[in-house]
């Protein structure tokens, strides 16, 4: 393994031989000296060349060639981060191909999709490498806020017997003899966890065969889900918005330097988060002059407008049509047609969406019938509850959505590592 120090490290060396490694971001050659600005992943550093043979080598460089480079920083009133490195040897480890896909640096602008082509390249840009960055952070505080307070982390399955949510949308496979598909959620495997484990998450890819080619669409997405017991829609949503308070706090707080880059500042909204039902939000759209019928989903614009309407940044929408939710979303009592269940929508964007579930066999037969599905197909998982299943209820964040409302970017494919749509399957 090569002993480095690393470039955020160098201005605590000052005056110590030290070695550096990373990318050759460019170089500047003059008539008796020469400079090589050296990056890796905590910054970069001028390295000043004096030497007649080093600057020989330098001279050869090409932009992302990988180099060594063993000698001293120095202090430097001229050099931008107040230090500079005096070398004693310089070692090309590989050469960058040129020319290069895209200028990295540059004022000219590369299309997204030249960017996702050579996507190990464009995570080097200082933009690209920000937002996964806060990405990075999200996922962490996720995990952590959730871990401190008593749940479980659980693995589900990604390949499925049969359909998680009813529906067409679905990747098949061929499962040795049988037919099998890509998990759309892993909602039925949550609640098998949570009716033991009592507060469970994940962090799991999901998969949706959509014919979609939108900028908030993608096939495969990363799901940030809880399941919890003896819980109904409103203390779930209380661990939501907790949650949410809780990520952007962590990333207002560790990732300063990159949300200025994208010039993007995040506000932490105050608790609790407004609450209004489906139906409230429909007489609003209805009162402003849009057309709307009870029962039909809300459009991207609705949801936008709905946020104007409401005049807060992050809220709850409750009790929705059981038409426009899953088969196991619980159904009021008194209005079968109305199920405990809830968007939440920050940024103008649904960015999570969750129910109380419906824990009685009977009645969660009865409900996929409704829903033109066939319980013997769902027979684990309705066995499931027929052995003492406490009232639980949970909800689902979409990890590259949220990047998306925190960013402030437009382009849910911009948020995800290496997105998969209808016709992109490589890198």
């Amino acid at each position: 393994m090569l002993d480095r120090t690393y470039i955020g490290e160098a201005k605590e060396r000052i005056g110590y031989t030290i070695t550096l490694a990373g990318w050759v971001k460019r170089t500047r050659v003059l008539r008796n000296i020469s400079f090589l600005v050296l990056r890796d992943v905590t910054g970069e550093i001028q390295v000043t060349v004096k030497e007649d043979d080093l600057r020989d080598l330098v001279e050869g460089l090409g932009r992302e060639d990988v180099v060594k480079v063993t000698g001293s920083p120095v202090a430097s009133d001229v050099a931008k981060a107040g230090v500079e490195f005096v070398p004693d040897g310089i070692e090309v480890l590989n050469r960058a191909k040129q020319p290069l896909p895209f200028d990295l640096f540059g004022k000219v602008k590369a299309e997204l999709d030249t960017r996702l082509d050579y996507r190990f390249m464009d995570f080097r840009t200082e933009r690209t490498s920000a937002i996964f960055r806060i990405q990075n952070e999200l996922l962490k505080s996720f995990r952590r806020f959730l871990t401190d307070r008593g749940y479980i982390e659980f693995q589900p399955p990604c390949v499925i017997a049969s359909a998680s949510e009813g529906g067409a949308d679905l990747f098949m496979l061929p499962y040795f003899e049988k037919q099998a598909y890509l998990a759309q959620s892993p909602q039925l495997y949550k609640q098998m966890c949570a009716i033991s484990f009592e507060k469970v998450f994940t962090v799991t890819p999901i998969w949706r065969a959509e014919k979609f080619n939108t900028p908030t669409h993608l096939n495969e997405i990363r799901q940030m889900d809880i399941e919890q017991a003896f819980a109904d829609d409103e203390t779930v949503m209380k661990v939501l918005e907790e949650t949410l308070v809780h990520l952007l706090a962590s990333v207002k707080e560790c990732c300063d330097e990159e949300l200025e880059l994208l010039g993007r500042e995040v506000t932490v909204p105050e608790l609790p988060l407004k609450r209004i039902t489906y139906t409230e939000a429909v007489e609003m759209l209805q009162e402003a002059g849009e057309e709307m019928i009870w029962g039909e989903d809300f459009t991207k614009a609705q949801e936008r407008r709905i946020t104007e309407l409401v005049g807060e940044e992050a809220f709850f929408l409750k009790d929705w049509p059981s038409v426009q939710k899953a088969f196991y979303a619980m159904p009021h009592e008194d209005n079968p047609d109305v199920v405990h269940a809830f968007d939440l929508l920050y940024g103008g964007i649904e960015l999570s969406s969750g129910t109380q579930r419906v824990h009685v066999p009977e009645l969660l037969r009865e409900q996929l019938r409704k829903k033109g599905l066939n319980p013997e197909n769902f027979t684990y998982y309705i066995e499931s509850f027929a052995y003492g299943a406490p009232p639980h209820a949970g909800w689902s964040i979409g990890l590259e959505r949220l990047t998306m409302a925190v960013t402030g970017l437009q382009n849910i494919r911009e948020c995800t590592m290496f997105p998969r749509d209808r016709d992109r399957l490589v890198p």
